[in-house]
């Protein structure tokens, strides 16, 4: 007798955000299958995508290791993204932690400023991230919104104590929201739910926190997936969003990491792995390195099916 291996079939589709406009844009989520199960019924037409994070100062804590690769840009951060570029990401992640009271508490014209320059230097779409400080994020990412009306950006965090004003912001002016929430998926999809009152659903991605530090990778891994799954198996309407993963910085915190290359490498490289099986869309990570090993262990032509 025959085996036929069993087929599912799905109902739920991730939603596809497009970040950019012309050839400067990309395309994350659409997919109506599991993370790698080309064996089902079903497609994923945008394969994950890779985008290597700048900071708008120089970095005062990373390794010798994880700077060599932009070590004549560092302290330029339009030279900075032009560089990833030329290494290959297919997006700039561009973070703002020159901002955060607690660093340089710097302006919020300056850092709109400098998202602008940004954006316009380079050849591939641009993620904007505040420092994280909701306060603070919540009178720069307005800002940084206005001074790059109708780029389409993906600009975040939006978290629930600033998500009124930024995502107001981000809808004025024309931006997809990347929104931030802990490791709940209750929390996730209450965020969901009051964005979604004004913002459009198709405009929003999913950023459920990549820290594996602390919570563990068991933690992060599950709720992402946890996230996938309802979306695409049970269709949940708050769920059915690509998922950002920003996880370079929490990998190269790490002691290991900054001992050694290799390990910083493998620490990094196997992270981003596992958050795309979990179901990541879009990878955030730091040394360009990094790609090309996520690349060669899942394995270009299949990933493309």
């Amino acid at each position: 007798m025959e085996y036929k291996a069993p087929v599912e079939a799905y109902t739920g589709v991730v939603r596809e955000v497009t970040i950019g406009k012309g050839r400067k844009s990309l395309k994350i989520g659409g997919e109506n299958i599991l993370p790698l199960h080309f064996f089902d019924q079903g497609s994923n037409p945008n394969p994950v995508k890779y985008a290597l994070e700048v900071l708008d100062m120089e970095p005062q804590d990373w390794p010798e290791h994880l700077i060599q690769p932009f070590k004549d840009v560092l302290g330029d951060s339009v030279r900075w993204a032009k560089k990833c570029q030329e290494l290959g990401a297919d997006a700039v992640f561009l973070r703002l932690v020159s901002t955060d009271p607690a660093v340089k508490d710097s302006s919020a014209d300056g850092a709109a400023a400098m998202a602008k320059r940004v954006a316009e230097a380079i050849n591939i779409p641009l993620i904007i991230y505040g420092s994280g400080d909701d306060k603070k994020d919540a009178e720069v990412l307005p800002k940084v919104a206005e001074a790059c009306d109708g780029m389409n950006l993906l600009i975040g965090p939006v978290q629930k104590e600033n998500y009124e004003k930024v995502g107001k912001a981000l809808l004025d002016h024309g931006h997809n929201a990347s929104a931030l929430s802990p490791l709940d998926i209750n929390l996730l999809k209450e965020l969901n739910v009051k964005l979604c009152k004004f913002f459009p659903a198709e405009k929003i991605v999913i950023d459920p926190e990549s820290a594996t530090v602390g919570y563990g990778m068991e933690y992060a891994f599950s709720l992402m997936e946890r996230v996938k799954q309802i979306g695409i198996i049970t269709k949940d309407n708050m769920t059915m969003m690509p998922i950002i993963a920003d996880l370079g910085g929490e990998c190269w915190k790490t002691k290991q990491a900054k001992e050694n290359k290799e390990q910083g490498l493998l620490w990094e490289g196997i992270t981003a792995l596992s958050l795309l099986l979990a179901g990541a869309n879009i990878l955030v990570l730091r040394h360009p390195e990094s790609i090309n090993l996520v690349k060669e262990t899942i394995g270009g032509e299949l990933w493309q099916k």
